[in-house]
């Protein structure tokens, strides 16, 4: 029987992943809140463990990719992402809740720039953007519609949504298996694969490349700075509506907290489609100086909104300013895949995108804590204005990248 396309493959999974993990990701938040009963701390702990398993393990996972198989790496890591949904909805403590993150975190590494890696070698960085950006449409779609599913499931409680996502997941996995081809991919043979020796060769061949390109040295920058203001507002912009507004009536009845969660995913998604479908229509938006100023509009209007959540008294003022930063970020990040793909070269490129990832690791690591404390000792709202600050390097940032990509450029041209 044939195997459906690469195209077909990559974005029928990516819907498919969109639905699962709106359904988990919307209900763990206030699991971890509701359920477990975590701090500001702790809930920033639990993303602490995340990042540090994806810092240990992020290169090693994508050199496996380089060196062994791409498709292996993904069907691995969606079989831990699967796993570790279930440890989390099976037991609500604390620890076992950080037991989770490591599980699925390990996943997380399996699939980073593996996946990405696997679908521009099949239908070539040529092609790849407008792939990118349409799997980022057909994931919001997922999203909107496992919205209806979350809250259905949530109102029985919060910790059945992670446990049918986690079987959901396992499901994907299997998908995979049977589905993935991988044909844009060579190896490294059997006799190059003496223990380690081809891994420290693939990494040490990907940190020569990032070095002999200014662009890709500025971005790692940035990423540090990306990571640094994340995990404060992953972990604790929830916790912000809980705690500091009161969710109005609706009409429905029900859970009026559940609800309103939900409409605000609701509403976030059409916008996120709305502006990838701009971006992907418009003649030239990808080009690599277009790129680059778009990026730094983006995160720039990623700060404004943090800061607006953070200090607004009114609960409309809040719910507008999380929808701006959400349809903001969702958007940068295929256009910023695109974007990277093109300075890297096929033998590495998950190598390298794992590099990247583990950069924004390190930045959740060395800021969310920090942010956490301030939670704790201050206030939610000093926090996320701490998050916000920290975001607010990457910006300028932008600015110096698109100054070595235009030099780069000009070099090229001399």
């Amino acid at each position: 029987m044939k195997k459906p396309s690469a195209k077909f493959v990559y974005l029928t999974s990516n819907f498919m992943v969109g639905f699962i993990l709106s359904v988990v990701f919307a209900a763990s938040q206030l699991y971890r809140v509701q359920t477990v009963g975590l701090d500001a701390l702790q809930l920033v702990l639990v993303g602490t463990t995340l990042e540090v398993t994806a810092f240990l393990f992020e290169i090693p996972t994508g050199v496996v990719a380089d060196v062994y198989s791409r498709r292996l790496s993904v069907i691995i890591g969606s079989i831990l992402f699967g796993l570790g949904f279930l440890v989390e909805g099976l037991f609500p403590i604390f620890g076992v809740v950080l037991l989770a993150q490591v599980v699925w975190g390990l996943g997380w590494t399996f699939i980073s720039g593996a996946y990405e890696a696997w679908i521009t070698d099949e239908v070539g960085a040529e092609h790849v953007g407008p792939i990118l950006l349409r799997s980022s449409q057909l994931y919001e779609i997922g999203s909107f519609l496992g919205i209806p599913v979350f809250v259905w499931l949530a109102n029985i409680s919060y910790r059945v949504p992670i446990l049918v996502g986690g079987a959901l997941f396992l499901g994907v996995a299997l998908l995979r298996w049977w589905m993935m081809t991988e044909t844009g991919f060579t190896p490294t043979p059997k006799e190059e694969r003496e223990t380690w020796k081809a891994m420290w060769s693939t990494t040490r061949e990907g940190f020569r490349l990032t070095r002999l390109q200014p662009t890709l040295w500025a971005y790692i920058g940035i990423a540090i700075f990306i990571g640094l203001y994340s995990e404060g507002y992953d972990r604790l912009s929830e916790k912000h509506f809980i705690d500091n507004f009161k969710f109005p009536a609706l009409p429905w009845g029900g859970d009026s907290m559940v609800s309103w969660f939900a409409l605000m995913r609701v509403a976030g998604l059409p916008l996120t489609l709305a502006a990838t479908e701009i971006i992907r229509r418009r003649e030239g938006a990808l080009q690599n100086h277009k790129v680059v100023r778009l990026l730094q509009g983006i995160y720039g209007g990623m700060v404004l909104g943090l800061l607006v959540f953070a200090w607004t008294r009114n609960f409309y003022a809040a719910v507008l300013a999380t929808l701006l930063v959400d349809t903001l970020r969702s958007t940068a990040s295929p256009i910023t895949t695109a974007w990277l793909n093109q300075f890297i070269d096929s033998k590495v490129r998950a190598t390298v995108l794992s590099m990247i990832s583990q950069v924004d690791a390190v930045g959740q690591m060395a800021g969310g804590p920090v942010v956490g404390i301030i939670g704790n000792l201050r206030s939610i709202r000093a926090a996320l204005t701490g998050s916000a600050l920290l975001l607010a390097p990457a910006v300028p940032l932008f600015g110096r990248a698109r100054q070595l990509e235009d030099a780069e450029s000009k070099q090229q041209d001399g």
